[in-house]
C-alpha cells in the first residue's frame, strides 16, 4: 500500500471523565468542593468580567457539556451588556473544541467591540468549518485589518489568497516577511511560497531567501526549510547542498543529529555523479545504495528513478523495469509508470504487458477491504455499508470539519473527481467526530463538494481501513471490494497521481 504521506493530522482521544463517577466513587465531599470551587470562579468572574483569563478558568472548571454553563453567561451577558469579553469567553471555549455553538457568542462579541481581533480570528475558524470561504475569507481580513501589528492574522490573510489569486498571495506574503522580520510568521510565509511553487528556479529563490533572512538556529520554520531547501539542492547542485548540510550540522542541537547524515547524503550523492560520469555504473549503485531515507522521505521516488535510471545504463535494463514494478505497488505515481513504460519498451513489452506486470504486484498485497456496516448516511435517511458500492471504485477519506489539512486535500479530489463523473465511481467521507455533526451538511452545501458524508462509528473493526484516529486518511478501492491503495495524500503536485490511480481501477480488465 501506498505510504509515501506528506501532510498528517492527529486527533488525540481522550477519556472523559464525567463528574458522577467521580462523585460516585469519592463520595459526597468532592460535590461540595466543586460547589465551592465554581463558586469561587463565578465571584472572580464578576469582579472582573472582562479578564479572559478568569472566565477560562470557569468554563474550564464547569465544562462545556454542563446545562449550566448557557445559563450563566446568559446572565453574565445581560449583567454586562457592554462587556465584549463576556460573550467571547464562552464562544472560545466552544471554539476551541471546534464546537458549532461558538458562532452566536462571537458574532456578539463582535457587535459589542468591532475592533475585537481575536474574537474576528475565531469567526474565521469557525466559517471554515462551516464551508463558507467567503464569510471565512471577509472575517480573516476584519481581523487581519483591525490589528496590522499581528503577524498570525497578517499571514493567513495572505494565504486565504493562494488558490484565487497567485500574484496577490506572492505579494502579500513577501509583505508578511518584511514586515515581521523577527517574527515565526515570516518566515512561515517564505517557507509556503518556496514548497509550493512548481518551478525549482522559484524554489530555489525563496529557500534562499528564507536562508538569508531568517536565522535557521532561531527560527524553527526556517529550520524547516532549510530541510527542504537541501532536498531541492541535492538534485540540482549537490555540492551547494553539501554546504549548506556542514553549515547547519554546526548550529544543530546536538540531540537531534539530522544535519550529518544530510552531510554523508550530499557526499554519496556527489560521488555517484562522479562514477557516473567516469562510466563506472556498479560502483555508482553500489554507492547511491548508503542513501537510507525515511519511510515517508519525498525523495525516495527520485531515489528509485536514479537506481533504476544506473541500472539501465549498466546494461540491466530487466532490474531496472522490475526495481519499479515493486516501487510502483507502493507507492504509484505518474513519474514511475512513464518510467516503467519506457525501460518495458526497450525489452519488447507493449502496454497490455507492461500493464499485466503492474498488476501481477499489485494483486500480490492486494486485500478484501474490511467492510463497515450501519454508517449514518448525513443527506439522506438510514445507514450506508460498504456492500452498498460493490461495483464500484471507491475513493474512501476519514475526516472532520475542523480539520484544515482535510480542508486543504478535497479541492484536489475534487478536481480529479470531477473527471470521472458519471462513471463508476464513489467518493466517501468518513466523519470522525460525531460532535462535529452540525457543521457536516452546511459544509457540503457551502463547499459544492461532491463526497458522500457518512458518520463514524466509535471503536468498530477497521481492519484494514483503519485510520488510527488520524484525518485525513485516504483509500482506493476496487470494483471487487478489494483494498489497492492506501494512506496517499494529494496536494496540488500530484493530482495525476491520484487520477492514475482510479483509471487502473476503472480499467478493472487489468486486475486479478
Amino acid at each position: 500500500m501506498v505510504k509515501n504521506i506528506k501532510i498528517w493530522y492527529a486527533i488525540v482521544w481522550s477519556a472523559l471523565v464525567f463528574p458522577a463517577v467521580i462523585f460516585a466513587q469519592q463520595g459526597q465531599p468532592d460535590v461540595v468542593t466543586n460547589k465551592l470551587q465554581l463558586a469561587k470562579l463565578r465571584a472572580a468572574v464578576e469582579a472582573s468580567p472582562d479578564s479572559l483569563n478568569v472566565h477560562m478558568a470557569y468554563t474550564k472548571a464547569i465544562g462545556t457539556e454542563s446545562p449550566e454553563l448557557e445559563k450563566q453567561y446568559a446572565a453574565w451577558t445581560t449583567k454586562f451588556p457592554k462587556s465584549a469579553i463576556v460573550p467571547y469567553a464562552i464562544g472560545k471555549a466552544y471554539l476551541d473544541e471546534e464546537n458549532p455553538k461558538a458562532k452566536p457568542y462571537l458574532l456578539k462579541a463582535v457587535a459589542i467591540n468591532p475592533n475585537f481581533t481575536e474574537a474576528w480570528g475565531g469567526l474565521w475558524q469557525d466559517a471554515e468549518r462551516w464551508g463558507d470561504s467567503k464569510i471565512s475569507q471577509a472575517y480573516l481580513e476584519k481581523a487581519a485589518l483591525s490589528n496590522p501589528s499581528n503577524a498570525d492574522y497578517a499571514f493567513y490573510y495572505a494565504s486565504s489568497f493562494r488558490g484565487a489569486d497567485k500574484v496577490k498571495w506572492v505579494q502579500m506574503s513577501l509583505e508578511v516577511a518584511k514586515h515581521f522580520p523577527n517574527h515565526e510568521r515570516g518566515a512561515q510565509a517564505l517557507y509556503w511560497l518556496a514548497v509550493r511553487s512548481k518551478e525549482v528556479a522559484e524554489k530555489l529563490k525563496y529557500f534562499e531567501l528564507l536562508h538569508r533572512s531568517y536565522a535557521p538556529d532561531k527560527f524553527g520554520w526556517s529550520a524547516s526549510g532549510m530541510s527542504a531547501y537541501f532536498n531541492v539542492l541535492l538534485w540540482e547542485n549537490a555540492e551547494k547542498a553539501l554546504e549548506l548540510a556542514q553549515e547547519m550540522a554546526q548550529t544543530e542541537k546536538k540531540e537531534k543529529k539530522q544535519w550529518p547524515k544530510l552531510v554523508s547524503q550530499a557526499q554519496v550523492m556527489i560521488k555517484t555523479r562522479t562514477l557516473l560520469s567516469q562510466r563506472k555504473e556498479t560502483e555508482a549503485l553500489d554507492e547511491l545504495k548508503k542513501i537510507q531515507l525515511s519511510k515517508y522521505s519525498e525523495l525516495k521516488t527520485r531515489l528509485e528513478l536514479l537506481k533504476a535510471q544506473i541500472y539501465d545504463l549498466a546494461g540491466n535494463t530487466r532490474a531496472a523495469y522490475d526495481s519499479l514494478i515493486v516501487v510502483f505497488a507502493k507507492s504509484p505515481s505518474v513519474q514511475i509508470r512513464t518510467a516503467i513504460a519506457g525501460y518495458g519498451n526497450k525489452l519488447s513489452k507493449d502496454s497490455l504487458q507492461t500493464d499485466a506486470d503492474i498488476w501481477a504486484s499489485l494483486n500480490a498485497i492486494a486485500q478484501v477491504a474490511t467492510p463497515f456496516n450501519g454508517l449514518k448516511r448525513y443527506l439522506t435517511p438510514g445507514t450506508a455499508s460498504l456492500s452498498d458500492y460493490k461495483g464500484k471504485v471507491i475513493l474512501l477519506t476519514y475526516w472532520f470539519p475542523g480539520c484544515g489539512p482535510c480542508r486543504a486535500e478535497f479541492p484536489h479530489f475534487e478536481n480529479v473527481v470531477k473527471k470521472f463523473k458519471g462513471n463508476n465511481l464513489e467518493y466517501l467521507g468518513i466523519n470522525i467526530l460525531s460532535k462535529q455533526n452540525d457543521y457536516v451538511v452546511p459544509f457540503l452545501k457551502g463547499t459544492g463538494y461532491s463526497f458522500t458524508p457518512l458518520e463514524d462509528v466509535r471503536e468498530r473493526v477497521k481492519g484494514n481501513l483503519d485510520n488510527h484516529d488520524l484525518a485525513p486518511m485516504n483509500f482506493l478501492i476496487d470494483k471487487e471490494g478489494r483494498l489497492i491503495f492506501s494512506s496517499f495524500s494529494i496536494d496540488g503536485d500530484n493530482e495525476d497521481d491520484l487520477e492514475l490511480m482510479i483509471q487502473m481501477l476503472m480499467d478493472s480488465k487489468n486486475a486479478n
